[in-house]
């Protein structure tokens, strides 16, 4: 049994088919939303334009499920989990009957909900958070049927960027309002300033240190405005970009761990701690950051995905392991890339790691070859030992991707001089001689050699 119709979910009910057919293995999953095997990701770009029908977000329909013997049961919500039972209590969005069904596995697979602040006024329409494909519809409606052209988005973090890009195409004048000193709060204040600069170079009002407390609403009822202690911000329409928690209220009901994030606490085969029929992935659960070797809750669908095989194969009775991240993410907002893996300056002071930093200014390309663009990266690496510890970018075209050169090497445990001496691609119209990542840590490892003197 299934709690979850998207990636974590359904990936783990498509890999224990694969496995056992459906004369050995009944699966049945429940979702309570409308689509199935969705990207959450995309919905920016399809908002924004760049992806032109939504359909085209939809990896695996209902129907392609069933159609592989996945009994997929939509618009059915799961309200309670009986462990000792062994049953769920779950209801029909449409009607309300409620039933129980009995299960010999269980996946939990609740995915995140977005962080609604509690505001006055935050439930007013033109208020918009995004989610689901039917947030991303609800949101596009508003957009073409909203007469004025201003919007606020509250939160600067991945969401908060890329709902202001999609804005921008749209034509909006866009305005940003982040709690933080710097946007994008996953990378170190010095390089979210870099990001700050680029956004408000293209036309978008940065308002950085302020928290909204409050939606004001027109005679309409409308959205007509956000306020922070200090001053009012006019909106059109207002979209929250400040985030997600994992979804983990029914299984803190029953009675299963969860971490210090809120997060589900699984063991390597992605089962939940102490319960040796149930399972659990994606966005719900916390995973070890192989930086630190703590626990951590990072939702990005790359993990989800991975998880659902995970669960799949051991569900299916093969065998497999999720060995844990090193926190690499990478998003863009129009023409800017931001890219992080590892750890900032603040996650190395909370593990009690000596480090030294370094940041370089480079190009994407030799810099005589046309369309060099500029890039700046940041990296951390331990004292003494010199082990690379996270890196940051920001740049142009062709910098974003660079960061799964430091995840590899993160992952592989490598030293920045290890680093140095990669063999990486080279040509002009690719990258420099040496390429950013080589400069950056031929410098990290001149800084490591310094302090041990």
């Amino acid at each position: 049994m299934v709690i979850g119709g998207d990636a974590a979910g359904m990936s783990a009910a498509s890999q224990a088919r694969r496995l056992r057919g459906p004369d050995e293995l009944e699966i049945v999953a429940f979702e309570r939303g409308h689509f199935s095997s969705f990207s959450a990701c995309g919905i920016p770009y399809w908002v924004g334009g760049d992806v032109p029908e939504r359909d085209r977000l939809i990896a695996r329909t209902p129907e392609e499920h069933r159609a592989r013997d996945i009994d997929l049961r939509m618009r059915t919500e799961v309200v309670e989990i009986d462990v000792e039972g062994a049953r769920v209590r779950v209801r029909d969005v449409e009607s309300g009957a409620e039933s129980w069904t009995s299960y010999d596995k269980l996946v939990i697979a609740t995915g995140a909900r977005p962080i609604r602040p509690v505001l006055p006024g935050v439930d007013a329409p033109g208020v918009h958070g995004v989610q689901t494909l039917d947030d991303g519809q609800a949101l596009l409606d508003t957009l073409s049927t909203t007469k004025g052209r201003r919007a606020v988005v509250v939160g600067a973090g991945y969401i908060g960027v890329e709902m202001a890009e999609a804005l921008i195409n749209r034509g909006y004048e866009v305005t940003v309002v982040n709690r933080g000193k710097e946007p994008m709060s996953t990378l170190d204040p010095d390089m979210g300033r870099l990001v700050h600069r680029a956004m408000a170079g293209m036309g978008i009002t940065m308002v950085d240190d302020a928290e909204v407390t409050k939606v004001l609403t027109g005679d309409d009822g409308r959205v007509r405005a956000v306020a922070t202690d200090d001053a009012e911000y006019p909106a059109d329409v207002v979209v929250l970009g400040i985030g997600v928690r994992p979804e983990t209220e029914l299984a803190k009901a029953a009675g299963l761990p969860v971490g210090d994030h809120g997060g589900l606490l699984t063991d390597l085969s992605m089962r939940v701690r102490g319960h040796d029929d149930i399972w659990a992935g994606g966005d719900c659960v916390e995973v070890l950051d192989l930086v630190t070797g703590r626990e951590r809750h990072i939702p990005l669908g790359t993990h989800a995905n991975k998880h659902g095989q995970v669960i799949g194969s051991n569900v299916g009775g093969g065998y497999a392991t999720f060995p844990g991240v090193v926190g690499t993410a990478v998003s863009k907002v129009c023409d800017l890339e931001i890219a992080r893996t590892g750890l900032r300056e603040k996650d190395a002071r909370r593990a009690g790691l000596q480090y030294v930093t370094v940041t370089i200014e480079s190009t994407s390309r030799a810099g005589y070859y046309p369309g060099a663009a500029p890039m700046t990266v940041k990296m951390l690496a331990e004292r003494r030992t010199g082990r690379l510890l996270g890196v940051q970018i920001v740049g142009r075209e062709g910098a974003g991707k660079r960061v799964d050169i430091a995840a590899v090497a993160l992952t592989a445990g490598m030293t920045v001089e290890q680093m140095t001496v990669l063999d990486l691609g080279y040509a002009p119209p690719f990258s420099p001689v040496w390429d950013p990542i080589l400069v950056a840590a031929r410098k990290a490892a001149t800084a490591v050699r310094s302090s041990a003197s």
